[in-house]
């Protein structure tokens, strides 16, 4: 998921990397795994690779065993040449009572150093003046993250309101919406840097009113491999409440519900009623058995007719922005 005012993005789930473009993937600053099975941690050394000249640390967030999983990786190659690489990377093992922090440093030839000082868990992992994530723990055999990604609120840029004032968009409309997201006072004066036209001086609150418009928030909710029971059935309808966008795993299909039970992964009947009970807008289906590889319309059929909409099927590469 693209940050586009912030220039960055972020990562849920860390499968094969090679379908991104580099040039996307070194943007990454916070990465949030699902759980620790081969075909949702296998990109890290590909994430790692891009990353070491990065000056901006790398978090990652994950179930408790993420830190032993990181550390693991890291161990599995010679570091003696990386001493004046800026990277570090900070990991975040998340269990029902607690959240441990790790970091794991180039200078220091990426030795685990750990944070004392562990926090309560209490749902929300990460939060800025942008947006804030929140965390679930689910069973899959072993524990499993659910996330969901929300916005305070979200600010339009009515451009034809910049053409009537004469100014161009640029780098100023970042500082602007900062600004508002800070609850910069409305009597402040606001300079608009010149450009093809002289500078403007007006009144914060007096540009704000001209041409934002200040929206609901935007919420996505990403699920992935979790068991069919009604304790995480109940648990990610409610997480998922009200999001617009809610990525879920539809893996069998539900004739196949033993199966499900067994192998400990949703149904695409129950990822649609899922979503329709918690009143999502949009769900994009993903993750299913190699069962259905040729019948994949299947899922996609019987999700849509528990959702009561048509769903979306999301692409291993599937980019949004925010």
């Amino acid at each position: 998921m693209r940050l586009l005012r912030e220039k960055r993005a972020i990562l849920f789930d860390l499968g094969t990397l090679t379908g991104l473009p580099d040039g996307l993937v070194v943007k990454v600053t916070d990465v949030f795994v699902t759980h620790t099975h081969i075909d949702h941690f296998i990109g890290f050394d590909h994430l790692l690779r891009n990353m070491l000249g990065s000056q901006s640390p790398l978090r990652i967030y994950g179930p408790e065993n993420i830190i032993e999983c990181v550390a693991g990786k890291l161990k599995g190659y010679a570091w003696n040449l990386i001493e004046n690489y800026p990277l570090n990377i900070e990991a975040y093992g998340i269990s029902k009572d607690r959240v441990r922090h790790v970091s794991f440093r180039a200078k220091d030839r990426f030795e685990p150093v750990e944070d004392p000082a562990q926090k309560p868990f209490q749902g929300i992992v990460l939060e800025n003046d942008y947006f804030k994530v929140k965390a679930i723990v689910l069973e899959h055999d072993i524990e499993s993250i659910g996330w969901s990604l929300e916005e305070d609120f979200h600010i339009n840029i009515d451009k034809s309101a910049l053409t009537a004032m004469g100014v161009d968009t640029g780098p100023w409309l970042t500082d602007f919406k900062k600004k508002i997201r800070a609850g910069w006072p409305e009597d402040s004066v606001f300079i608009i840097p010149a450009g093809r036209n002289p500078k403007i001086e007006i009144a914060f609150g007096e540009l704000k009113r001209r041409i934002a418009m200040i929206t609901r928030g935007q919420k996505v909710t990403y699920v992935m491999d979790s068991s069919p029971t009604p304790d995480n059935i109940r648990k990610i309808t409610e997480f998922a409440s009200g999001t617009d966008t809610l990525y879920l795993e539809a893996y069998f299909l539900d004739e196949d519900m033993e199966r499900a039970i067994e192998r400990n992964h949703l149904t695409a009947g129950i990822a649609g009623r899922i979503a329709r009970e918690a009143g999502a807008k949009n769900l994009h289906i993903m993750h299913y058995s190699p069962k259905y590889r040729h019948n994949a319309e299947a899922i996609a059929r019987e999700a849509s007719e528990a959702f009561g909409a048509r769903v979306h099927e999301a692409s291993p590469y599937g980019q949004e922005s925010f």
